[in-house]
Parts: C-alpha cells; structure tokens; sequence
C-alpha cells in the first residue's frame, strides 16, 4: 500500500496542498517540482517549505523567469517517463508559456502517440486587492483546448485527492487553487478523511440540497453560493448548490440531475461574464434540460473590465452572497 501522511488536526486547503505533494514526491519517485522560488524559499505561497532538505535539489527544481521555458522543459520530461508538477506563482502568469500549453502539451499525445503525465499549479482569483496581473481567473482559456484537463477544488479535502489524482493522471492537468482559500477554508481531520475519498476528475458534488433552485460553482464561489444559499433559506427558498470540482471533464449528468429536480439554474463565476464557463453550462442546460426550466438561466459573474487595485472596488465587483440571494429570489419568482 501506498505511504500517505497521517491527519492529525484541522486541515487547510494550503495544507492539504502540501500534503498533496509531499504524499506523491514519497510514494513515486518519478514525480518531481519545478517552477519559481519553489526549492530553498518554498514557493510564493510556501506550499513548498521545507521539502528541499526533504526530497533534495533534483526533485525540487528552482526555474528562471521563463514560463515558457519551464513548461516546455516539463513536456520533454513527462514524455520521458517522469511526472513534472510546475507552480506558477500567478495563473495570470501562464499566459507567458501559452503555446506550450495549448499546442504543445496538449496536442502532443495526439501528435506522437506518448503521453504527457504533467500538473501546472495555478493559484488563481482575487479578493487581496493584487491587481489586475496577480488577481485574474484564466480557466476559460484553456476549457476551449481539447487535451487538457481542468480541476477547480473548493474544500481542503478535494483540493488533497484532486491533486494526487492530477498528478498520477497520464494527460497535462490544470490545477486551479484558488489565493482566497489557501488558509481561510478549513476541515475537521475526520471530515476531511472521509471526503478525500470521494473526490475524482469529473466528478462535481451537491454540496447543499435544496427544492426550488440549483446554484452551480467552482472554486472560491461554491462557499459564497453557500452563504446566499443560507441567507435565502430564511426567506422560505430552498437552494441546491453544486460544486463542480472539476471542469474539464465537467459531471453534466450530475448538472442535468439537480435541474431537473429544481427547475431553475443559477451559475455563478469569479471569471469575466463574456467567454466565462458559465455560458457553456448555461448552454448544456439549454439543449438537454430545457423542458424541465421554470425560468431562465441566470449568470452571475465578473465584470468585463480588468481587476482593479482600490480593495473596495475589487470587493464590488466579485460576486457577493447579497448579488447571489437577489437573483436566487428574482427567479424564484418565476
């Protein structure tokens, strides 16, 4: 049986990262770390501390400022035969290495035939007053490339099993963790050893069951889905909250499911409103559980404006648990 670390107390979503990594790096010596200030600094988010003098400075391998180079060094060796796990300290960052992760390793099992066991660590989303180069929610970018696979985690237990999964997965993955969450989302050691279990790629979770309206996220916006939920109870409505996970591949059935019980959708995203995800589940929604809606499908969003510095700002325009609640009663109505 594989070695995992022991649970012992209240677990973040920062620490089951780390746990993530440190299980994979001891259980399979083909795994290794490459990105930014990852080795002796251990990384912009301290993911890392501590494994150099752990696991030594071939398996944790400090990068130069080259996006684009630290991809490109990962594919060659994923198709080596080793599992490169690369951290960007911003996902905004990953615009500089896109063409090595568009055309490159996401293309190149379907040009050679061998495949490209590799993560990309993302830490993603707003809410530090960052900026618009630290602060963006760049998922969308690459849920339009086939090849790559794309994971969300919302709670410490999925973002634990989500990673481990990622990592052992022979196909590129995204891992989208969100800054917010890294020591504000906690879990309970027994919570958490009963949840990790339940997680795989492709899979979402209802995460709150409800009768009249289903709200479907990801990420940081699945815990604030599920504040309006509660806030809206009092008012007599009863919400279903899903939590995808994951968003390519996307559980649609268990999207479909939850509509068709509730009859009403409400998708909500940290991301830009044009081009968002939620335009492509809104659209799923559309074609294969139209005649179940008893209203339209709402979309809740980001503004289509970069992300501002001015904290107040920033906070109006991520969506709120008060902007979720009115448009959760708005189409209760219908």
């Amino acid at each position: 049986m594989p070695s995992e670390t022991v649970v012992t107390k209240e677990i973040s979503y920062l620490d089951a990262i780390t746990r993530a990594l440190r299980d994979e790096l001891q259980d399979d010596p083909s795994v290794f770390v490459m990105g930014q200030d990852i080795a002796e600094y251990g990384g912009a988010f301290k993911a890392t501390r501590g494994f150099l003098a752990e696991f030594g400075p071939h398996r944790m391998v400090n990068t130069p400022i080259s996006e684009s180079g630290t991809i490109g060094m990962a594919v060659g060796a994923a198709m080596l035969g080793r599992r490169p796990v690369v951290e960007m300290q911003f996902a905004d960052f990953i615009s500089c290495g896109f063409n090595q992760v568009v055309n490159v390793a996401a293309k190149m099992f379907w040009r050679t035939g061998r495949p490209v066991p590799m993560v990309i660590r993302c830490p993603t989303g707003g809410g530090a007053g960052a900026g618009a180069f630290h602060s963006q929610c760049v998922e969308a970018w690459f849920l339009h490339t086939p090849g790559l696979k794309v994971v969300a985690p919302a709670w410490p237990s999925d973002a634990y099993a989500l990673l481990r999964a990622a990592i052992r997965d022979p196909n590129p993955v995204l891992f989208f963790e969100h800054k917010h969450l890294y020591r504000r989302v906690k879990q309970s050691a027994e919570s958490f050893e009963a949840a990790r279990r339940e997680a795989v790629i492709g899979s979402a979770r209802i995460v709150r069951s409800g009768e009249d309206v289903t709200v479907i996220a990801y990420g940081w916006m699945t815990h604030t889905s599920l504040e309006a939920a509660e806030v809206v109870s009092r008012d007599g409505i009863s919400v279903e909250v899903v939590d995808l996970r994951s968003l390519a591949p996307m559980d649609e059935g268990l999207i479909l499911e939850s509509i068709r019980r509730t009859g009403r959708a409400v998708i909500v995203h940290e991301a830009c409103f044009t081009g968002g995800f939620g335009g492509e589940i809104a659209a799923r929604i559309g074609e294969k559980a139209f005649e179940f809606l008893d209203g339209p499908i709402r979309r809740i969003a980001y503004p289509d404006h970069p992300v501002p510095y001015h904290r107040g700002l920033e906070a109006a325009s991520i969506p709120s648990v008060e902007r979720i609640a009115d448009v959760i009663r708005d189409l209760r109505r219908w």
